[in-house]
């Protein structure tokens, strides 16, 4: 038996088929007859020199033989197309795939991204929002945008400023609860997206930074923080916000944060690339871009106190 390996296309329709466990599907996976994909697998067959596929009635099921190659070609089509992927995504400069959580990106990254594409019309841009991790050396991104204290094992990782929460509500919220002893008997908004900070950064938290002691009560909650902010917005209550989800509605006047003092978390956003990847063109526009967005802001805060909560 020669060791020589069959032909590609043979290995292909084998793949699928041991995937799809139907001659059928794979024939329409791969756009081809069943007559055609039927003749693949005959020839790997010949070529092994041993059946790969017990055809039954109206199934298929694999030898012993298909059950050992078939693992080993499923690893290594995926392996075939990182690398294809990772090879067109080197000459590739004009695109540029972002992920980022659907908080930063509803509340930071899109009201501003009309002004990344102005100044770079020749990048299409590509906004992938979601909590998942991706992994940059499989999944088809280019930039990641994390909040966390993560370790980034393998990655270029810039953190951004920072982070920080500050309560936040309306103009007509305010007028009532004017003071941060007033805050006590206000309707409080609860961000449980942070509960994994650590030390924790809620309401309790905030009021020991201001002296003052508070024992929760009942309040909304919700599991995303751009909610939370909009909830405030609507002047359900008085939110504790993050310093980006917060910006662009207290600078439009929708809500404002007027106790000056603003507890800080070791976790930050982090921005991640390849090492292999950190100098193309549309990723160092980007990263540039990013880090000048946010500085644009930082004066906002200059009188603000803020509190690590490691020292509460």
């Amino acid at each position: 038996m020669s060791d020589r390996l069959p032909p590609l296309t043979a290995l292909r329709a084998f793949d699928a088929a041991a995937r799809h466990m139907s001659f059928a599907k794979a024939a329409e996976e791969l756009n081809v007859t069943p007559a055609a994909l039927s003749f693949q697998i005959k020839s790997l067959e010949e070529h092994l020199g041993a059946p790969l596929f017990r055809r039954l009635n109206r199934a298929v099921e694999l030898t012993e033989a298909g059950t050992a190659l078939a693992p080993g070609a499923d690893e290594g089509f995926q392996a075939l197309s990182t690398a294809w992927r990772q090879a067109r995504r080197v000459l590739d400069t004009t695109s540029l795939t972002v992920t980022a959580g659907p908080a930063l990106t509803a509340k930071w990254l899109a009201p501003r991204l009309y002004e990344f594409a102005r100044s770079h019309p020749d990048i299409d841009l590509r906004l992938s929002a979601g909590l998942r991790v991706m992994d940059l050396h499989r999944d088809n991104v280019d930039v990641a945008i994390r909040f966390g204290y993560g370790v980034d094992e393998d990655l270029v990782s810039q953190a951004a400023r920072p982070e920080w929460l500050t309560p936040v509500m309306t103009p007509e919220l305010y007028a009532r609860f004017p003071t941060p002893e007033s805050l006590r008997e206000a309707p409080l908004i609860y961000d449980d997206s942070i509960g994994f900070l650590n030390p924790t950064c809620d309401w309790p938290t905030w009021f020991r930074a201001m002296g003052l002691e508070f024992t929760p009560g009942h309040g909304t909650h919700f599991s995303h923080a751009d909610h939370a902010i909009d909830a405030a917005c609507a002047g359900l209550g008085v939110a504790l916000g993050r310093r980006p989800m917060i910006i662009k509605d207290v600078q439009e006047g929708r809500l404002i944060a007027p106790f000056k003092v603003a507890i800080e978390t070791d976790a930050k956003f982090r921005f991640l690339c390849l090492p292999s990847t950190q100098d193309r063109p549309q990723i160092k526009a980007f990263r540039e871009w990013f880090f000048a967005e946010i500085e644009k802001t930082a004066h906002m805060w200059d009188d603000f106190k803020i509190v690590p909560v490691k020292d509460l």
